[in-house]
């Protein structure tokens, strides 16, 4: 598989289909601490924009031991780029659409439906690192839950893009080789 960027390139193991899920990316411009209130998460987020996972789905998802130790089946993640982002963390009139093959596979236009709400997001990311240690720093990057469902990559396909209008678009590659 080729990304946008031609730098990252993955390949399943053999007889594994990829996998891709539709991300929005939070971006965080401040430290967040554990026990943040809302308020002080929310002015965390400097902007949003849209990225795409790159899974391969290597052990059953009834063994959570095993996808943990795997790294939740993530590969690759493949940011917007230079793309336009949505200043602070409002999905209001935000449309997210799946294309494959050119075409309107999906679309949403409540992209926290799945993924829960990106401010509390943010927290939970806060107080889990906190758990072990650490701490959400400024200008790290949290990718939130699949906006649709996640999508199995079809061996004829080439290209899948995930947009977010009016904020940008991410979209991937792929070569058979």
């Amino acid at each position: 598989m080729r990304s946008s960027n031609p730098e990252q390139a993955s390949r399943s193991p053999a007889g594994q289909s990829p996998w891709l899920s539709q991300k929005i990316a939070v971006y965080v411009a401040r430290d967040v601490l554990a026990g943040a209130d809302r308020d002080t998460a929310k002015a965390a987020i400097a902007e949003i924009s849209p990225a795409i996972e790159m899974v391969d789905l290597t052990a059953p998802p009834e063994d959570p031991e095993r996808i943990l130790a795997g790294n939740i089946y993530q590969r690759h993640v493949v940011l917007s780029g230079d793309a336009p982002a949505r200043t602070g963390s409002t999905s209001d009139d935000l449309v997210c659409r799946i294309l494959r093959r050119g075409s309107e596979f999906a679309r949403t236009s409540n992209p926290q439906a799945n993924t829960g709400n990106w401010v509390d997001i943010v927290r939970h990311v806060a107080d889990v690192l906190a758990a072990f240690g650490e701490r959400l720093r400024g200008g790290e990057i949290i990718i939130t839950g699949s906006v649709v469902a996640p999508l199995a990559i079809e061996p004829d396909e080439d290209t899948i893009a995930f947009e977010v209008d009016p904020v940008g678009r991410v979209g991937v590659q792929f070569s058979r080789r």
